[in-house]
């Protein structure tokens, strides 16, 4: 059973400015509800009950908003960046705070800022799956390519995740929700920007990168525009 998570919420929104000149995006608001709100109330429905918040831009404000998880039913853990370290820089600096609270070394990691009604509880099975495997794996859930990424990010087949360039299966996009091992960043140095994408590479490349097709509500809210749009669909 997945028993720690890590939300992404360090980003600093360029693209959805100016309302990100005041608040952090992941605290902007669906349905009168935060965006990263919907997140935990997901992550607590699932029965994972630790959760490590990573933070920069205005970073201040998401513990205040926040506070310590006990009105979700969770523990909220925070990692304060100062600049954001980018998706493995985060993972990297939130280790101690992830391999505190979990006897598995596999965790989930989403985005704080995208919209949802994925079931996490459907990872728990996946996540035994890959804490019995030899080396690290990965497991990263793909969803319909929007008209904005309308090449995708890698390709699925067979559940199984391969490069673009793969001539059997179907291009998607990544969803921004992922199972990782621990162990796979461990070596990584800590307080410095790191990208994720050479390990999603190198994953695939080493057969290690499972996946899997959601098909339900999932919205990447990353402008002023999609933000309006998906609280509009709630009128």
């Amino acid at each position: 059973m997945i028993q720690v998570a890590m939300i992404f919420a360090a980003g600093r929104g360029e693209r959805m400015r100016p309302l990100t000149d005041v608040k952090p995006k992941p605290l902007l608001e669906v349905a009168g509800k935060p965006l990263i709100v919907w997140q935990i109330e997901a992550i607590a429905a699932a029965g994972i009950t630790d959760i490590i918040i990573n933070h920069a831009w205005l970073g201040e404000q998401i513990p205040a908003a926040l506070g310590d998880g006990a009105q979700f039913g969770v523990r909220l853990h925070y990692s304060a960046e100062g600049n954001a370290l980018e998706t493995a820089g985060g993972i990297a600096k939130a280790m101690p705070q992830l391999k505190a609270h979990s006897d598995s070394p596999i965790f989930l990691a989403v985005s704080g800022d995208i919209y949802t009604d994925y079931n996490y509880a459907s990872l728990h099975a996946k996540a035994a799956e890959l804490a019995r495997a030899e080396q690290p794996h990965m497991h990263l859930v793909m969803v319909d390519n929007p008209a904005f990424h309308a090449k995708g990010d890698f390709v699925l087949n067979g559940g199984r995740l391969f490069g673009l360039d793969a001539e059997q299966g179907q291009a998607l996009t990544f969803g921004n929700i992922g199972l990782y091992d621990m162990h796979q960043f461990d070596q990584l140095p800590v307080g410095e920007k790191i990208p994720m994408s050479p390990y999603y590479r190198q994953s695939i490349a080493d057969g290690v990168a499972s996946g899997e097709y959601f098909g339900g509500v999932w919205e990447n809210v990353g402008t002023a525009a999609q933000l309006e749009a998906l609280n509009l669909s709630f009128a």
